[in-house]
């Protein structure tokens, strides 16, 4: 079991910085961490939700974990033009025949942005867009411009359908869903006045300690971390098989959306001071593969019911098992005849007609209780086994109980990670956690029930009627799907 080390200097200033950042908001934790994650990230954040849900003030707070990052805010209608973002035309280059924008304070100038209603601009705005968000670039005239944007958190009402809209879409690898608060927040939010004042807030801008803020060299170096963190197989093998059913759910994904993802969980990582992404990381995922809240909610519960369970501990499938050999004690149970073939398998067979006429003269001389047709009934309807074939069966039940026993202390292991991750991780979603342990008892349950049934059907093979004399012969083992290790 992968353990989460102990809190680095990383996570230690990170939960300082996050703490700060939180201070005042009512139920936007989740929103606010998974956005300043993409951040250091260097990726974007698009937050999907009605007006007057708190987009912009979480935008406004991301800006303040970052030292001397200019920021930028703009709201996006139908008839916005390129010099509200872009800045300007100069004069003086179009007098010397050049067509340049003056960016300083502007868009292409800005290392955090919040753009209101990214999809209402046209598509002159947005394929200019497209270009500075993914490449960190402006075409300026007849050069390009570095742009020092670290991330642009967007906000809309409606997804795209358009090709263009799409595109930009895209762009965004963070699409979280932000609703009104609920009936418990309700509260909170109106008594939030009242603790501004006592938290040193100033319209609703927490004041930040100046020694957790990020600088220029701090993102730098946590970018190296992140791109020694390495994905180990575990992890591989799950993504792959993430891909796989997101694409028998009609959910395309690109290459390159799964890149950033990886890059993601390596921050996600490197932030908490680990070497190496854990499984339960891709618990971050849902929001970067899908649109929409219910489609994001899919994803999640499939990663909360497969993480932690591999193929081999799955209950149906250990269940199956389990009912062969039910089967196979059930047949044998109810057999009826004591004839072993070359094989060693016991088959049916008549009783002739001198058997026939020895056993009816032995009902006549029998004593009044009948002991000879006793005899003869019980000799024909119950067959009888020898030790070997009892042996035979009981070991390989016992090589199961053996196999669920080490399959349920794995599921033991998974759950004690499961809550170490989720009492150290900085990004864990408090809803996935509970959802994964609930998944990982029901299967630690159903082990419990299938070793149950297990013993059940070894105690069955092991009363099994003897043969008196001899040890008989040992019995083809009982087929079932193959156990791993």
């Amino acid at each position: 079991m992968h353990r989460v080390p102990e809190h680095s200097p990383w996570h230690l200033r990170l939960s300082r910085l996050l703490a700060a950042l939180e201070t005042g908001l009512v139920e936007r934790r989740q929103v606010l961490r998974l956005t300043l994650l993409a951040a250091l990230a260097g990726e974007h954040t698009l937050l999907v939700g009605p007006p007057g849900t708190a987009k912009s003030a979480l935008a406004r707070r991301i800006h303040l974990a970052f030292h001397d990052a200019r920021y930028f805010e703009r709201l996006l209608t139908r008839f916005t033009v390129p010099e509200e973002l872009f800045g300007p035309l100069s004069i003086r280059a179009l007098e010397e025949d050049r067509y340049e924008r003056h960016t300083a304070g502007f868009l292409p100038d800005a290392a955090v942005a919040f753009i209101d209603e990214v999809f209402k601009a046209n598509s002159a705005i947005l394929n200019a867009l497209l270009t500075l968000l993914n490449e960190r670039e402006f075409d300026n005239g007849a050069g390009r411009q570095h742009c020092p944007l670290i991330s642009v958190i967007g906000a809309t009402n409606v997804v795209p359908e358009d090709e263009v809209g799409e595109a930009f879409f895209d762009r965004f690898l963070v699409r979280l869903s932000v609703g009104p608060v609920s009936a418990e927040g309700f509260r909170a939010l109106l008594a939030d006045d009242a603790g501004r004042s006592a938290t040193g807030t100033v319209a609703g801008v927490p004041a930040m300690p100046t020694d957790v803020v990020l600088s220029a060299a701090d993102r730098d170096a946590l970018g190296a971390a992140a791109a020694a963190v390495t994905l180990p197989e575990v992890v591989l093998a799950r993504l792959a098989e993430l891909r796989q059913w997101l694409a028998s759910q009609q959910h395309y994904v690109s290459d390159r959306r799964w890149v950033k993802i990886a890059h993601l969980l390596r921050m996600a990582a490197a932030t908490e001071g680990r070497p190496a992404v854990l499984r339960w990381d891709l618990a971050l995922v849902p929001c970067c593969l899908v649109p929409g809240a219910d489609a994001q909610q899919a994803v999640a519960d499939w990663l909360a019911a497969r993480l932690g369970v591999r193929e081999a501990i799955s209950p149906p499938r250990l269940t199956r098992v389990v009912e062969a050999f039910e089967a196979q004690l059930g047949a044998e149970q109810a057999a009826n005849d004591l004839d072993y073939d070359e094989a060693g398998r016991l088959r049916f067979s008549a009783i002739d007609a001198a058997q026939e006429r020895a056993l009816d003269l032995a009902d006549a001389v029998g004593d009044a209780k009948g002991g000879a047709a006793a005899l003869r009934l019980s000799y024909a309807r119950r067959r009888r086994y020898g030790a070997l074939h009892v042996a035979a069966r009981t070991g390989q039940v016992d090589d199961l109980l053996r196999r669920l026993e080490g399959y349920a202390d794995e599921v033991a292991a998974q759950r004690a990670e499961l809550a170490d991750w989720a009492a150290r991780s900085l990004w864990a979603d408090p809803s996935f956690v509970v959802r994964a342990h609930a998944a990982l008892a029901q299967t630690a349950a159903a082990l419990v029930a299938l070793a149950e049934r297990s013993r059940a059907a070894r105690a069955g093979f092991d009363a099994l009627p003897r043969l008196p004399q001899s040890a008989g012969v040992v019995p083809t083992p009982v087929e079932h799907e193959p156990l791993a290790d």
